[in-house]
């Protein structure tokens, strides 16, 4: 079964077609980037109208490359939900004025689940699909612009959130750290470009502490907290110095990079660890933008006790074949969404209150 698979939550106009659930015959991605870069972040204005003008051409594309036509699919699906609502109506129209127009069978897809649905996707060119399925469950780790989460994975379909953001997710901090001092636009890629030529230990950056009159760990023991990173970066920089040395002056940008990355992904990987610990489970699926990152992998690589599996750097960005992919799968269970269904820009539980 082939499922064309469409993707507008954020500012990726995306399609892919996927066969099977597993083998993607087609992955296009059209990135808005240099239309946001002026702002250091994604308007979301700006990005519903680029979705609008190219949704046609991006899903002609990944058909043509598949080699399939129109009439070689048989289901559309689309992300439904969470993110930018202007962006979402876009891509959920399109695929299902495509369903309704072909007579196909349409699944609307959370972009959470989707994302920790891609690692199990065969991408030409990667190993992703010839290396072992992890078995149900696992502990699920889906980092993004938009989301922090950590959750038992009890079935494509089925988690259970163990933790998320109290406020910024950890791409979003990424992101307001580099606009802050210029460093360019994604945050997350070039900050973890800069930080390879800097001192990791230039600055002592703080863990955020998440217990209120409470023990350590009794409150918010797998959950995340950014703000306070991202202040400590931008408005109190001095007072976390450690290298008064002239050559680490010199290179203030890289050491501000690689201090504040070493410090973010601690944060993640405190709660990632509790998480573990509470759970027993020794596979960490992760998925979304920031789960490219180079020194998350290598961190969670040096864990010999775990295992963990990332989707390639294709498929960690937001991608149409993750939406196919999993699309697949309800399919299977004979499950598909009607054609009255909307979009939502949040989902309850995502995200928590403090304290």
């Amino acid at each position: 079964m082939n499922v064309l698979g469409i993707e507008t939550s954020c500012d990726e106009c995306a399609a892919a077609v996927v066969e099977d659930g597993r083998k993607v015959l087609s992955n296009v991605v059209a990135t808005q980037i240099p239309f946001h870069a002026a702002w250091n972040g994604v308007v979301p204005e700006i990005a519903s109208r680029k979705h609008t003008e190219w949704i046609q051409a991006v899903v002609r594309e990944a058909l043509e490359k598949a080699g399939t036509g129109p009439g070689g699919i048989d289901a559309v699906a689309a992300t439904a939900r969470p993110g930018l609502l202007g962006s979402l109506l876009v891509g959920l129209n399109f695929a299902k004025a495509f369903a309704w127009a072909r007579d196909l069978p349409f699944v609307a897809v959370d972009h959470i689940l989707a994302h920790l649905y891609a690692s199990r996707l065969d991408a030409a060119g990667t190993s992703a699909g010839t290396a072992p399925l992890p078995d149900y469950p696992f502990l699920g780790l889906l980092v993004s612009g938009g989301h922090s989460i950590i959750c038992r994975v009890e079935d494509f379909n089925d988690i259970a959130v163990l933790g998320t953001t109290i406020d910024d997710a950890a791409g979003e901090a990424f992101d307001k750290v580099s606009k802050h001092y210029g460093f360019g636009y994604p945050g997350g890629g070039v900050i973890d470009k800069l930080a390879a030529s800097g001192n990791p230990n230039a600055f002592a950056f703080p863990l955020p502490h998440l217990w209120k009159g409470n023990p350590p760990g009794a409150v918010h023991r797998c959950d995340v907290s950014y703000s306070g990173l991202k202040t400590a970066v931008i408005n109190q920089l001095e007072q976390f110095r450690l290298s008064p040395r002239q050559e680490d002056r010199d290179a203030e940008n890289a050491n501000i990079a690689a201090s504040f990355q070493r410090t973010a992904v601690d944060i993640l990987l405190r709660a990632l660890f509790n998480a573990l610990e509470d759970t027993g489970l020794r596979t960490v699926v992760a998925g979304g933008g920031v789960a490219a990152n180079s020194l998350l992998r290598l961190r969670l690589a040096e864990r010999k006790d775990i295992r963990s599996i990332f989707p390639p750097l294709e498929l960690c960005g937001d991608n149409g074949a993750m939406v196919a992919g999993i699309a697949y799968r309800y399919l299977q269970k004979g499950e598909s969404s009607p054609l009255t269904v909307t979009a939502s820009a949040r989902v309850q539980g995502f995200k928590r209150r403090y304290p």
